[in-house]
């Protein structure tokens, strides 16, 4: 297997394409059902090169390891990570300058990750909620998820959705994204209307647009998720 790409055979692709994935810092070749697979590598070969400059300009990955230092909610928080194996389970508490992890695990990341999800989703949901309120729209639900080419979503019945990695954004940036999903409430499209209400329900309609613009793949570098699963700590 080529360490650039991996093949994604497609029903619905009418021509051979290559499209990073950010998060797993891998192409996915899409390959038409009717191109032969000799077509497909000789394809990728014309562009390794290309391939190999792309994925070395990315940024940066920022790990959920000790010492590291993420921003949450416009807030820079370094990881402290303290081992004990009498513990049962792990413990995660947001202190003034600090995350604080307390645990059993050589690696805790995964346990790092599911508390940053959580912290993430409820901001998002408090956030979206008060906007939601200056335009007298009810939001059902308000989820975050794994994504990696939609920043946010939302449904005609009120359920908002986000990426959890968000959270990662400049205060600017993730008011913007909240502002777009909530003027949605009211605009299922991208009307004249609807830029307007996004504009009005930003903080900072023009900073928060443009840093997303140009800068939103870079929320992708802050700790993959693994492959596994791994079971729920009782």
């Amino acid at each position: 297997m080529n360490h650039l790409y991996r093949v994604r055979p497609s029903s619905k692709a009418k021509r051979l394409a290559l499209r990073l994935d950010p998060v797993e810092r891998i192409f996915n070749l899409v390959v038409p059902l009717r191109c032969s697979m000799k077509q497909a590598y000789d394809f990728a070969d014309q562009y390794e090169g290309w391939m190999q400059d792309r994925i070395s300009s990315l940024p940066a990955e920022i790990s959920f390891s000790h010492g590291s230092i993420i921003p949450l909610n416009g807030i820079d928080y370094k990881i402290d990570i303290h081992s004990d194996i009498s513990l049962k389970k792990t413990f995660i508490e947001l202190k003034k300058k600090d995350i604080y992890v307390l645990t059993n695990k050589v690696d805790p990341s995964v346990r790092i990750v599911r508390w940053i999800k959580a912290y993430s989703q409820n901001v998002l949901e408090v956030k979206s909620k008060e906007k939601s309120l200056t335009i007298n729209k009810e939001i059902k639900k308000v989820t975050v998820r794994e994504t990696k080419s939609r920043w946010g979503s939302c449904t005609c019945d009120g359920n908002l959705s986000y990426s959890w990695r968000l959270i990662f954004a400049p205060p600017e940036a993730l008011d913007y994204v909240i502002a777009h999903e909530v003027a949605h409430l009211v605009h299922l499209d991208h009307s004249k209307q609807f830029w307007a209400l996004c504009r009005e329900l930003s903080k900072n309609y023009i900073a928060g647009k443009r840093w997303m613009k140009h800068h939103g793949h870079e929320l992708m570098r802050y700790g993959s998720v693994p492959t596994y699963q791994e079971p729920l700590e009782e």
